[in-house]
């Protein structure tokens, strides 16, 4: 039986960051759609489901921390993928409480996001 394909929303207000993840992760083979702010990532889900959200912290408007608090209001169950060239340790201890899967910099190393991905659709496979 083949495996559903799975679909992940890249949410980053730099365009070629977005465009970069987004070729990197359908590389890999999976269904990959973008967005530029969590705005735009909100509307976006209540319209389509999706398996993983990659979601940069430093974004105008509505940071990643923000959106993540939002995401837990209306899809609490999302896999969620914090990444920023800004890191810090209160960002991430308020992430990871708020649910993040995970916590990564950029620029994001393909062999560590793949390490992850592994890590979250095997223990998120039904």
């Amino acid at each position: 039986m083949a495996t559903k394909q799975k679909r992940i929303l890249v949410v980053d207000d730099e365009e070629n960051a977005r465009i970069g993840l987004t070729r990197l992760l359908s590389r890999e083979g999976f269904i990959v759609d973008s967005v530029a702010n969590g705005f735009e990532a909100l509307n976006y889900l209540r319209q389509q489901d999706v398996n993983l959200i990659v979601t940069d912290i430093n974004m105008p408007e509505m940071n990643g921390i923000t959106f993540l608090r939002e995401l837990n209001k209306s899809f609490p169950k999302s896999n969620v993928i914090m990444i920023t060239a800004y890191g810090g340790v209160e960002s991430y201890i308020e992430a990871m409480n708020l649910g993040a899967f995970e916590y990564i910099n950029k620029p994001v190393k393909i062999e560590e996001l793949k390490t992850i991905l592994k890590k979250i659709f095997k223990e998120t496979s039904h």
